[in-house]
């Protein structure tokens, strides 16, 4: 699959070499090429992008001594692809991820293969603004999770997404909006998935998954879905609001984070355990100023898996409560300072210390927006089982 990859890039990349004094790029950040049929019948936006990350992070140890460890690499690396094919109702879109972090590892239940692709669905729009959309994609769950890992107002997203996102699969989802009013925009988005996480390939282990989400924008769309950005860089002229719910449930769920984490194996299949998650989410945004809060909360019928004997197997379903809000103020010179605030609370059957908190302060420079900027934070963290960490991060984001 590497080979393959690397193979298709270099293609493009020699195709381009080959045309560059009959092909002109389009502006920064609007992709490396746009490719239209002569027809018009088909198009396709290629787009590559990629972060630099530096970290650091100082912990006490035992002895009362500070441990302190640093970690250079390349956090992201996506390439790309979307249009619209037969018709422009018919859209496409294919992401590719190349860094360590992207990938994850293979196992059985991905025939041994690297999870190399994020996103690969289509999308019809089939009568006025109802869509559906059948693929691998994000799950209609929590605002973190949704808005892109390349418009985030920090460095990265919170300890809330961390540990009670609900992450990619692959199934059916419907998508819809109307006007309640003039001005009282409603969106609804429905997923019916396998349940088991993204590039899984080995069957259904479990049940099925069902999401719902709904957004109430009662002030109205945001600046070019603003809302699904982190900072304030549309500068909104009026104030916008964005207040959501979304609900999930894994039904025989087979893994401790709904469809993310660890398979719950037994000697003789997997453990399955029906998992419920909530979320609720805040967005405003006004001139410089933003802000987000968000809620999660995740149960399990038996979060203890146990063998046919009834033994504990050592897998636990991660339940519990997170909240999480940030906020930043956005200068005329595009710099950013921001702060964040994550709490977690996991139930007594995860771990016996429940409570873990960080604070966060962040700095951003938005060079071209999203496509090119500059982020630092700083975090203290207070975490359970462990001592508190303090955690420095330097990113540099580039997106064509």
């Amino acid at each position: 699959m590497k080979n393959l990859v690397g193979a298709f890039v270099l293609s493009l990349f020699m195709l381009s070499i080959g045309n560059a004094q009959d092909i002109q790029g389009p502006r920064f950040g609007k992709g490396i090429l746009n490719i239209t049929g002569k027809d018009s019948t088909w198009s396709m936006n290629f787009t590559t992008r990629f972060q630099l990350l530096g970290s650091a992070t100082w912990q006490e140890n035992e002895i009362g001594n500070t441990d302190f460890n640093s970690n250079f690499s390349v956090r992201r690396a996506r390439l790309k692809f979307k249009g619209f094919v037969f018709t422009k109702k018919l859209t496409y879109k294919l992401e590719i991820g190349l860094a360590n972090q992207d990938i994850d590892g293979a196992s059985y239940y991905t025939d041994y293969t690297d999870k190399f692709i994020q996103d690969a669905y289509v999308q019809w729009n089939f009568y006025k603004n109802l869509s559906l959309r059948g693929g691998q994609a994000k799950l209609p769950g929590n605002i973190e999770r949704i808005i892109s890992s390349g418009s985030l107002q920090f460095v990265d997203r919170s300890l809330l997404n961390a540990e009670f996102n609900i992450g990619r699969d692959i199934g059916l989802q419907l998508l819809n909006e109307h006007y309640l009013t003039p001005t009282f925009l409603i969106r609804e988005q429905f997923a019916f998935s396998q349940g088991d996480g993204r590039n899984v390939s080995i069957g259904n282990m479990g049940g099925y998954q069902y999401t719902g989400r709904i957004e109430l924008l009662p002030l109205g769309a945001f600046k070019n879905n603003n809302e699904m950005k982190g900072s304030a860089l549309e500068r909104e002229d009026h104030p916008k609001l964005m207040v959501s719910v979304a609900y999930d449930y894994n039904d025989d769920s087979v893994k401790t984070q709904s469809n993310r984490g660890d398979f719950m194996e037994l000697e003789d299949g997997l453990y399955q355990t029906d998992i419920s998650t909530l979320f609720a989410d805040v967005v405003f945004k006004y001139k410089g100023i933003s802000f987000l809060a968000e809620y999660a909360n995740r149960s399990a019928d038996d979060p203890i898996a146990i063998d046919e004997q009834n033994i504990p197997t050592g897998d636990v379903v991660q339940t519990g409560s997170a909240f999480n809000v940030q906020g930043g103020y956005l200068f005329d010179s595009n710099w950013e300072v921001s702060g964040r605030f994550t709490n977690l609370n996991f139930d007594e059957v995860v771990q016996s210390t429940m409570e873990e908190q960080q604070y966060t302060i962040g700095v951003s420079k938005y060079i071209v927006g999203h496509n090119l900027k500059l982020q630092t934070d700083i975090s203290y963290a207070t975490f359970a089982d462990q001592k508190d960490t303090v955690m420095a991060r330097l990113q540099l984001e580039l997106q064509f």
